[in-house]
């Protein structure tokens, strides 16, 4: 039987969270306990629990059909793959920080300056790009530390919530990247694995459909539907049931959470009334 190889990172945040996803998706692994692969039970998916850096060249090799990390060490290895979908989940963004006693006035504070990173590909083309002169001292891990330790003036790193940076005596001052994890497949795909992998990013599209959009309930006077409705459109129109009350009926309605935060008053000035609001566990459009 044809199986579809999903390489994801072996811990870290991102590891749980695409873990999570394939949870979500109805994906039951026999084993997820951080060895070196995993098979599920209830979907013909092998995962390989592997460095997040290392993904991207077995992902080109075919050693796994599909991978899922950060779009930052897809970028910064520039391999031979195909991204085919942002996840929602795992935002970060990859910014140049200084010492926090130093005074910065733009860019070209880095001019001749020492630039510690793990991500030298993308640096390097930054400034390139903003016609910076800076030396890059690529090391592999704890970046943070290269300033306090003479080895750089200032770093370029993944920053998620800049705890890290402050700990160590930085401040963050520019933004080079902003990623998120993404979903990335070798370009040789055979039609097994390929028919598999639109059938998990059907499962996904459908979690993630879920995760922007709320059910809606409302009762409202008979005489503000039209406008309500208008307000709460819904996939294609919304739902209207008469109450035992005369002149009222109960509205529902599917509406992406963002827009709903942007109505809530206009449906309050139109009548409405016992809003609720009900989370989505699937949604297939």
């Amino acid at each position: 039987m044809c199986t579809l190889k999903l390489a994801i990172q072996k811990n870290g945040r991102l590891s749980e969270q695409s873990l999570e996803l394939l949870k979500t998706c109805g994906i039951r692994l026999a084993n997820g306990d951080r060895k070196l692969r995993a098979t599920a039970t209830n979907f013909p998916l092998e995962v390989l629990f592997l460095r997040d850096d290392d993904i991207p060249q077995y992902v080109e090799q075919g050693v796994a059909d599909i991978g899922i990390l950060g779009e930052n060490e897809v970028l910064e290895k520039a391999r031979n793959v195909a991204t085919l979908d942002r996840l929602s989940f795992a935002a970060c963004r990859l910014s140049l920080a200084i010492p926090r006693e130093e005074s910065y006035t733009g860019l070209r504070y880095f001019n001749n300056k020492r630039i510690a990173t793990s991500y030298p590909r993308i640096l390097g083309a930054f400034l390139k790009e903003q016609q910076i002169v800076a030396e890059i001292e690529e090391i592999g891990g704890s970046v943070e530390i290269a300033p306090g330790i003479g080895l750089a003036d200032g770093i370029c790193d993944i920053v998620s919530t800049g705890s890290t940076l402050l700990m160590n005596g930085l401040k963050e001052v520019e933004t080079i990247l902003r990623s998120e994890a993404v979903l990335i497949a070798t370009p040789g795909i055979g039609p097994g694995p390929a028919a598999i992998l639109e059938q998990l990013r059907f499962r996904i599209r459908a979690v993630h459909n879920a995760a922007t959009h709320k059910y809606i309930l409302l009762n409202a006077p008979d005489a503000a539907l039209a406008e309500i409705s208008t307000l709460i459109p819904g996939m294609k129109s919304p739902t209207i049931l008469p109450l035992a009350r005369e002149g009222w009926s109960s509205i529902h309605s599917v509406v992406r959470e963002d827009i709903f935060w942007e109505v809530t008053g206009q449906l309050k000035k139109a009548g409405a009334e016992g809003i609720l609001v009900i989370p989505i566990e699937k949604m297939i459009l």
